[in-house]
């Protein structure tokens, strides 16, 4: 892509400011207006949201949003500075909504993984542009 301005969103998103989750589907969405096949750009945000919320949660700083389209897929990245690393968990279904932002990026998500930084972590998922959705 020399040559291309690679299309990018990058967002600090405030110490538990919850406000940011809207917020960042909606910068998302403007940046995937042209993007993917059907349904592709709804999960993105769907994902995006799940990340941001269990920095935003789970932490005790802000946290940086990048989303990164490439000409074949997506790449988001919420980079907290907390090291603890992140796991799925099985949710109890009867008592809670909470616990399934993991297992829904990784049901629905073509790859996903954490990266250790020097300070905290970045977790990250990629959606291939014309992949089937779920």
């Amino acid at each position: 892509m020399k040559g291309h301005a690679t299309p990018q969103l990058r967002r600090r998103l405030g110490r538990a400011d919850l406000r940011a989750v809207p917020e960042a589907r909606r910068a998302l969405r403007e940046l995937l207006r042209h993007w993917g096949g059907p349904g592709r750009s709804e999960i993105a945000e769907l994902l995006t949201s799940e990340l941001v919320t269990n920095a935003l949660v789970h932490t005790e700083e802000g946290a940086v949003l990048t989303a990164t389209v490439g000409p074949e897929a997506l790449r988001v990245e919420v980079r907290d500075y907390v090291g603890r690393l992140p796991r799925p968990r099985v949710p109890d279904p009867e008592h809670s909504t909470n616990g399934r932002g993991l297992v829904l990026v990784q049901s629905l998500a073509d790859d996903w993984g954490v990266r250790p930084c020097e300070a905290g972590k970045s977790v990250w998922f990629e959606l291939d542009a014309d992949a089937e959705a779920a």
